[in-house]
């Protein structure tokens, strides 16, 4: 069975798995997560129509059972339509479901295209500032315990396990605001976020050098000081676009080979489900 932690995108570059995407436990579910990077990352154009059922459970060395099924799931999230006499093909990127959490984990699963990292980075600053001034109004003693403990977990962190402890804290400063949609916003772009923050902390001294921003705005938030949050909340997104952008330049740890390895991960799997 293929190695989990080289096909899970996010798993194998951020340390942290997002709970809301598809499981890997199943044989189907590899062989999804395997296609959709492959068309997510363009291997497989759009408009491309896969191999017919048995040449290319051949090719994935699995059984026609996994792939049926993997390409139901695939269906679903809006990257492949099958037709009786046109077969599978990949829909136009308009038609996926952007916010789907595997769909956005998989264009992060290598060094993402630097538009994906923009639009990312627009939509946190639409927000983001405006849910840190609202938590200072609005944060209870729970909430500033859940930020304080996330950022003392940023700092104590390791190589490799930022991450977590980083989607805590721009979490429980979603759930502070008090707004059940602003929260779901954090919960729903989870896959994104772990590869943005994992983009701009490529080594652990670039990561340790965010922690005063943080710093910063936790102690707004604490002092109820709406503009201060909002104001370091803005200056922590700017420096973080800063560092993602050096990452995606080749300036860290972002672009790196492949290591999906599919067709040794395959090995002795066919006829299983």
């Amino acid at each position: 069975m293929m190695n989990k932690k080289k096909h899970n995108g996010i798993d194998r570059i951020a340390g942290t798995t997002p709970a809301r995407t598809y499981s890997l436990r199943s044989l189907h579910g590899q062989v999804a997560h395997d296609i959709g990077v492959r068309i997510v990352q363009g291997e497989i154009a759009v408009g491309d129509a896969l191999p017919n059922e048995e040449t290319f459970s051949a090719q994935l060395n699995v059984s026609r059972t996994a792939l049926r099924e993997a390409i139901k799931v695939l269906a679903a999230k809006g990257l492949l339509q099958s037709r009786p006499k046109t077969g599978t093909k990949v829909r136009p990127r308009a038609e996926w479901n952007l916010l789907d959490p595997d769909v956005l984990a998989w264009q992060f699963y290598e060094a993402p295209d630097e538009a994906i990292v923009a639009n990312l980075f627009e939509i946190r600053e639409m927000l983001e500032p405006y849910a840190a001034a609202l938590a200072a109004q609005r944060r209870t003693p729970a909430h500033l315990a859940v930020l304080r403990q996330a950022l003392a977990d940023m700092a104590e962190a390791g190589e490799g396990e930022t991450t977590g402890p980083d989607l805590r804290f721009h979490q429980g400063i979603l759930d502070a605001t008090g707004n059940e949609f602003l929260s779901a916003f954090g919960s729903l772009l989870e896959s994104a976020l772990a590869g943005s923050f994992q983009l701009s902390s490529y080594s652990l001294s670039v990561f340790r050098t965010s922690l005063p921003g943080h710093d910063k705005v936790l102690k707004a938030i604490a002092a109820g000081d709406a503009e201060g949050a909002r104001g370091a909340m803005r200056a922590l997104l700017n420096s973080s676009a800063a560092d993602v952008r050096v990452a995606l330049k080749g300036g860290g740890k972002a672009k790196r080979k492949s290591q999906r390895g599919r067709a040794s991960g395959r090995e002795g799997r066919r006829g299983s489900t």
